[in-house]
């Protein structure tokens, strides 16, 4: 599939003040030469991730997007992308040293990723491509939470993917900012998913003041693509950009 990142390029110098967040989208189907480049920026643990993978194209994603990962947040800190070293949560959501005082998450899905990187707050980003599913219904039923599905059994057949996809990737945002992942039961909390409404945490079980911590925000950073932002305040300046390879 063939697509190109909605978003501009960045300038030359991109400095994060403490109120903003940066997100940026990458393709990671590359030529040979710049997967062979990328993947020696990556730690022996993330080499021998990468050669776990069954398929080449998976191999192949993982070291491009960890690649470019690298890269991004090279821009932020004193330290090359080589050099970085990432902490890992019982989750698997990796992190920096904690002297550094940058959070990021990334996300990928059919050849494109996002990344979203902010300082001193905790912060989630999810991204699908919108297609049919066979079960559909099934996976909503089982994973969202009755209100959620209610809303989505109300939108017409045209409507109802980008309803799941939408409220699929607000979720995945949120867990993942929560730190949680998918332990975290999904139909216990509620996220906005029709398209007359703009992307909302409506409710969490046990914990009443949860809207007022965490804003949600969507994405589209390519045709066909839905994403979410989970962060946690509600007064950040956002800023989206496209990763470019220096050839």
């Amino acid at each position: 599939m063939e697509f190109q990142c909605l978003w501009p390029d960045p300038p030359l110098q991109t400095d994060l003040a403490d109120q903003d967040l940066h997100v940026w989208c990458a393709v990671l189907d590359q030529p040979d030469y710049i997967v062979t480049r990328l993947a020696q920026l990556l730690s022996i643990d993330e080499q021998a991730r990468a050669s776990r993978f069954v398929f080449e194209k998976d191999r192949r994603h993982f070291t491009v997007g960890r690649g470019i990962l690298r890269q991004i947040l090279a821009r932020y800190l004193p330290v090359a992308p080589a050099y970085l070293r990432f902490n890992y949560s019982p989750y698997g959501k990796p992190a920096l040293d904690e002297s550094f005082q940058l959070s990021f998450n990334l996300s990928h899905s059919h050849g494109l990723a996002v990344y979203a990187v902010t300082r001193r707050r905790k912060v989630g980003i999810d991204l699908e491509r919108v297609r049919p599913l066979e079960d559909m219904t099934g996976l909503a039923r089982r994973f969202f939470s009755p209100a959620e599905f209610e809303a989505l059994s109300s939108l017409s057949a045209l409507d109802e993917p980008v309803g799941f996809f939408s409220a699929w990737t607000r979720k995945e945002a949120y867990v993942k900012a929560v730190g949680s992942g998918l332990s975290h039961p999904l139909h216990e909390f509620d996220v906005s998913l029709t398209p007359d409404r703009p992307a909302e945490l409506l409710y969490v079980k046990n914990d009443p003041g949860a809207s007022k911590r965490w804003s949600l925000a969507s994405l589209q950073p390519a045709l066909g693509y839905i994403g979410a932002l989970c962060l946690e305040a509600h007064d950040c300046q956002t800023t989206f950009w496209r990763f470019s390879l220096a050839e």
